[in-house]
């Protein structure tokens, strides 16, 4: 008879130190949109319709869209996302302290141990930074190595919405690339359409954008030819796609626009025969370029008087004689800080159609 009350009183003694030293469970943290963490993060890298923004952009220079808000006009030089922390990282697999460029691709700091199934790269959230200043969270939802050079990656990405509260890709779609995926490039590109080395920074370049686009044509900034590095190359190519004469990240031509590229090394050749995609008949000599923009013109790309171009960046550029660059390759303005003949890059184009000219008459 007394066994049975003296069990209950050794458990019930055990017991209450147990029940004394508890406490109440946490509240779930929750992340910068007010939701519990583990549910915000859950949601990145699930399949997603296609989404395309119906507003026509030009020629982009990161591929992203510039607003959220797709009602609101925004200027060119605006986007949801310019730049990416490499360190420290918002989410990452067990033991992964920062992610690391390298030579065209991700990799995780420390690395994976060997045989590790996960690379430590895809499912990571990093801080990102859009071009107004406000914090974005950028995560990694896939990684495909090009066919062209298996060390260049492509990864699908996915930002934080705010407006929406979304995850969503940052890339605009276009109908020759609807599903558009982003290159790893490091270092930023400010307003002005110039890069900025700027180490633990990366930008996330997507595939309809001039960074990607010009790499894609051959320029890969983080290379070297011949013993020269790429970046110079690839930086004036950045001006050359979109058309920036006055170096100021301001674009004066449109989606899609033929051209032919060549430089002075020999690279990319100008095109001699006409093809599917070139009809020399068609072409004349329209500019060369240097890393911060034109160094002379013969025309605009876009139809517009060669006037508003010298308004928009006065001081810049001087009439006068024509400069004869040889091969039939004329200017008529001209840098008066650098040689013509000195330029890393030129191009033909088509001239402008019927129209174009009255309709791009202010820059």
């Amino acid at each position: 008879m007394n066994a049975l009350p003296r069990c209950l009183l050794v458990c019930l003694f055990l017991s209450v130190p147990t029940l004394a030293g508890a406490t109440a469970p946490k509240p779930a943290v929750k992340s910068a949109v007010g939701e519990p963490r583990a549910e915000h993060y859950s949601r990145r890298c699930q399949s997603q319709s296609a989404q395309r923004i119906a507003r026509p952009q030009g020629t982009m220079l990161w591929g992203t869209r510039r607003s959220w808000d797709s009602e609101k006009p925004t200027d060119e030089r605006n986007s949801v996302l310019v730049s990416v922390d490499l360190s420290p990282l918002r989410q990452a697999d067990v033991g992964v302290k920062a992610l690391r460029f390298e030579g065209g691709h991700l990799v995780a700091s420390p690395p994976p141990d060997a045989g590790a199934v996960s690379s430590g790269v895809v499912g990571t959230v990093l801080q990102g930074t859009s071009s107004d200043g406000k914090p974005v969270e950028v995560a990694i939802c896939g990684a495909e190595p090009s066919a062209e050079d298996a060390s260049m990656v492509f990864y699908r990405i996915e930002a934080w919405n705010a407006v929406a509260h979304e995850w969503e890709n940052p890339c605009v779609a276009v109908d020759r690339v609807p599903d558009p995926r982003a290159l790893a490039v490091s270092g930023v590109w400010d307003s002005s359409g110039a890069h900025v080395a700027a180490p633990g920074k990366l930008t996330f370049a997507c595939e309809n954008g001039a960074i990607t686009k010009c790499i894609q044509w051959g320029y890969k900034p983080w290379t070297s030819r011949d013993g020269r590095p790429l970046a110079d190359l690839h930086q004036a190519c950045t001006r050359l796609a979109r058309a920036d004469y006055c170096g100021n990240g301001r674009n004066h031509t449109h989606q899609d626009t033929t051209i032919d590229i060549y430089d002075r090394f020999g690279m990319l050749e100008r095109a001699t025969e006409t093809s599917a995609e070139w009809d020399l008949a068609k072409a004349s000599f329209e500019a060369a370029w240097a890393p911060d923009g034109a160094t002379c013109l013969a025309r605009t790309r876009d139809g517009r008087a060669m006037e508003t171009i010298l308004k928009e960046c006065p001081q810049r550029f001087q009439t006068g004689a024509v400069v004869a660059l040889g091969e039939g390759e004329r200017c008529t303005v001209r840098r008066a800080d650098v040689e013509p003949g000195s330029a890393l890059l030129r191009n033909l184009s088509y001239g402008a159609p019927k129209g174009a000219a009255s309709s791009a008459s202010a820059p």
